[in-house]
């Protein structure tokens, strides 16, 4: 007998059989509600700060304030968020035209006119300019030495120069620091890519993912780097499955974000009876491109046993990368051989060689196979991937090389989950 599932996929949905003998799980962020009214909960967040003062007592004689906000690769309400900040920064006598809106871009693209449009809303953008984090421009990017590990710190000078820096973010878990959020919304948010390039590579050396982890060297670092700018406060969010804002949490950068880091985990932990020798770990919702895609890597590398298969499943409509194309010529080579490459300086573009090496690691243990209608086949191939028309062709080449009793287990939202082995 068969059962039929479905993931999501982009905006829709995909659906395929898996042999009921075989499914040991099918795991989705548990049902989640909302709070009934998401400005009031900002609100209710504002009021009772942790471990920092009111953000209206903070604001009083700030003349030039910078929120720093997601990029469309997050589902962050910032549209919904930051008319409110505004109106809290107003009353403590500070203007529209003295806030900018600062997009954390990582080392993604710019954001269109249009996407920013879109994303921030007219809400904001009607009140506050709003600006590309300008990662690729050492002109605007303050150098601020290094941290006590030597990681460089250059970030955005808008920032730095900031009276008050304001944070945003939405905490999920996340394969580098742990989870996202809190710090991460500097770093590597508003940071040039050398900054970017040693915390990520500080994340590979010592094992494939800190998955779930609070307490992280790379959190550290990324902490270490943010108070080094000035980020003084946050207003993080944990979004359900659904993208809807369940509770808010502002205050101290370091305090704010470990209370939220509890609903989170309630969110996206998901429980796993054991190990599977296949797993099938849809993007949802990192859809946009494999630069995104990727972090449904991690929760199946918990999942999954050694020796077994992870299938991907992601739309990517613009590919591997738009800015770190590059990465396909070098990401199929073996981990020891990438990070030799690193550390002599043939590769160049460390932030993508952090990724590469991540994922050699993983393959190191696992077969990685892809469906995806926005990566061409041999651009998975380059990605040392085996591409698949579809999920069921996937799974029945998997099931015939791993046998009758092997079992799978279906990650619908990958990216935002956290396994949890019973």
């Amino acid at each position: 007998m068969w059962r039929e599932l479905t993931i999501p996929y982009g905006e829709q949905t995909l659906t395929f059989r898996v042999p009921e003998q075989n499914l040991l799980a099918y795991a989705t962020p548990r049902a989640t509600p909302p709070a009934p009214d998401p400005a009031a909960e900002i609100r209710r967040a504002l009021e009772h700060p942790i471990d920092a003062p009111r953000l209206d007592a903070l604001a009083r004689g700030a003349r030039n304030v910078v929120i720093i906000a997601d990029d469309l690769t997050r589902q962050t309400p910032s549209h919904i968020i930051i008319p409110i900040l505004l109106d809290e920064l107003n009353r403590a006598g500070v203007r529209d035209d003295q806030v900018r809106v600062l997009i954390a871009l990582g080392t993604h693209r710019p954001m269109t006119d249009a996407e920013i449009e879109k994303h921030f809303t007219r809400a904001v953008t009607s009140r506050v300019r709003v600006i590309n984090s300008p990662w690729q421009d050492p002109a605007q990017l303050a150098d601020l030495g290094t941290t006590p590990n030597g990681t460089p710190i250059h970030v955005a000078r808008l920032a730095v120069e900031a009276d008050l820096l304001i944070g945003l973010g939405s905490i999920v878990p996340h394969h580098i620091p742990g989870y996202s959020a809190g710090a991460k919304i500097v770093q590597p948010g508003i940071s040039g890519a050398a900054t970017t390039g040693a915390t990520h590579l500080f994340s590979t050396r010592t094992r494939r993912s800190y998955l779930g982890l609070v307490e992280s060297p790379v959190r550290d670092e990324m902490e270490t780097i943010a108070e080094r700018v000035g980020m003084r406060v946050i207003l993080n969010c944990v979004l359900n499955a659904e993208g809807k804002l369940v509770r808010a949490f502002y205050g101290d950068m370091r305090a704010a974000f470990r209370a939220g880091v509890a609903t989170s985990r309630a969110v996206y932990g998901v429980p796993i009876p054991a190990q599977a020798e296949i797993v099938i770990a849809g993007s949802h919702p990192c859809d946009i491109e494999f630069w995104q895609a990727h972090k449904s890597l991690y929760p199946a590398d918990i999942a999954v046993k050694d020796g077994g298969t992870v299938i991907v499943v992601t739309p990517s409509p613009e590919g591997v990368s738009v800015t770190h194309h590059e990465m396909l010529n070098f990401t199929a080579l073996d981990a020891a051989t990438i990070l030799a490459r690193i550390e002599d300086g043939t590769l160049r573009d460390v932030v993508s060689g952090a990724l590469a090496l991540a994922w050699a690691k993983m393959r190191e243990r696992a077969r990685i196979s892809l469906v995806s209608d926005g990566i061409p086949d041999e651009d998975a191939r380059a990605l040392a991937f085996t591409p698949f028309a579809s999920v069921d062709d996937a799974l029945a080449e998997a099931l015939a090389r791993h046998g009758n009793d092997a079992r799978v287990i279906v990650l619908t939202h990958a990216p935002d989950m956290l396994p949890l082995l019973l």
